[in-house]
């Protein structure tokens, strides 16, 4: 049994819902500076704390025999007793990356009570391991997703971590785990769809000032004044004007072949309705390759495809194709043109991809797959997940590939699942 299962399969104690409780009642009756402080004196210097009782209860818990095991759970429920209220009230937003900021400073009080010396100690080394863990991680991204003050993503030497707030899409892999609680897993989703309607907004604006600018300056000089009238308004991805008119137009216009994507996946939907699961192998073979360049899938890119989908789920060859078995073979193939696992999170071929084909007709071979079916496009933003966080701490510049699909991603997320429509912008 895990340390987490553990945990949770004994009941809480009463010390533990009496220290949930007690800040609760802070979280009601104080400012978010006196909650602060409150929480610094408590679990990170040790000592000060002004409520004796708290005290009491908080050693009784120091005290337990395999406290070093489950105190990180303790910890990670009374920071998001704070995190999940302030959240939810904008004035109050900058006080979570203040309250998770308190881990990265020393404790700078003396013990002078020898009597709680070793507690104290205790408690200070659990505080510093708390850092290193799942936990920790997760809430200074969430720090980072409210922290209005935060403007070190306009420096391509900050590390990728701090785009977190770009895409909504990793929101839920990236902040939430099987350890979360159901009220943090609904903060988060409540995060995601606002943070998700903003970018359509921003983009959609952005789009139509943009085509509004053109069409005045086509009209020649006497519009300057016109121009002039326009509220300039910045472009909300990181691509450059070129770049992102080329990813709008991929992923919600038509294509050579006069389909879009979305058409392209129902037609081969329709196709394959009565079919056995081999045949829809050796279909959707020819699918994913019509999307990318002949000329690089004959070097090595086809046959390691051909090999793959050779190799999965061989003893079903002869059955009916299945939902179970889309599923399972669209998942399968994105670990294969992504990534695998946090534990192998080699990525050799879609590196490969994007190096030969760039990064909106990368993005545009995974859309045709996640199209065909929608219910795994939660495993494929985990796969993006999944470099995110190997990647957090590089610099952005320096991964400059990765934000480059990020982006990408977004915007076919956005146009194909989304609300964003800027198909009759575009045709202006």
């Amino acid at each position: 049994m895990n340390t987490w299962s553990a945990y949770h399969s004994r009941s809480i104690s009463p010390q533990e819902q009496a220290l949930y409780d007690h800040w609760l009642r802070c979280m009601e009756q104080e400012a978010p500076q006196e909650v602060i402080a409150r929480f610094r004196a408590l679990f990170i210097e040790g000592v000060g704390y002004p409520d004796r009782e708290v005290v009491r209860l908080l050693d009784e818990i120091l005290a337990s025999k395999d406290v070093e095991q489950y105190f990180r759970y303790i910890l990670n429920r009374c920071c998001h007793i704070m995190v999940n209220r302030w959240q939810g009230r904008p004035q109050l937003q900058a006080a979570i990356p203040e309250l998770i900021d308190c881990f990265e400073q020393s404790p700078t009080q003396p013990v002078n009570e020898l009597s709680r010396s070793r507690q104290a100690r205790k408690l200070r080394d659990m505080a510093t391991q708390f850092t290193d863990t799942e936990h920790y991680l997760t809430l200074c991204r969430l720090a980072r997703l409210v922290d209005v003050n935060d403007s070190v993503e306009d420096s391509p030497q900050r590390p990728l971590g701090t785009l977190i707030r770009r895409y909504p899409y990793l929101y839920e892999h990236c902040l939430v785990n099987e350890e979360s609680t159901q009220e943090q897993q609904q903060v988060v989703r409540r995060i995601q769809a606002e943070a998700q309607q903003k970018f359509e907004i921003d983009l959609s604006q952005y789009v139509t000032y943009r085509v509004r600018r053109a069409r005045l300056q086509r009209q020649g000089q006497e519009t300057a004044a016109a121009i002039a009238r326009l509220r300039p308004l910045e472009n909300p991805t990181l691509l450059s004007d070129r770049d992102l008119v080329s990813s709008l137009r991929q992923f919600s216009g038509k294509g050579t072949d006069g389909r879009s994507y979305r058409d392209s996946a129902q037609s081969f939907l329709r196709q394959h309705q009565a079919t056995t699961y081999g045949d829809f192998k050796a279909s959707l073979y020819e699918y994913i390759t019509d999307a990318v360049a002949p000329g690089y899938g004959s070097r090595k890119f086809n046959k390691l495809l051909s090999d793959k989908l050779n190799n999965t789920f061989v003893e079903n060859e002869e059955q009916p194709l299945n939902d179970f078995l889309m599923v399972r073979t669209c998942s399968q193939l994105f670990n294969f043109l992504v990534v695998d696992s946090p534990r192998n999170p080699h990525h050799f071929i879609f590196l490969d991809l994007i190096n030969n084909l760039g990064p909106t007709l990368t993005t545009g071979v995974l859309l045709k797959l996640v199209l065909l079916c929608r219910k795994v496009k939660p495993y494929l933003e985990r796969r993006f997940s999944i470099l995110f966080s190997h990647y957090e701490t590089a610099t952005r510049d320096s991964v400059g590939w990765l934000v480059n699909m990020l982006e990408n991603l977004n915007i076919a997320l956005s146009l194909n699942f989304g609300s964003l429509d800027v198909s009759h912008i575009l045709a202006l």
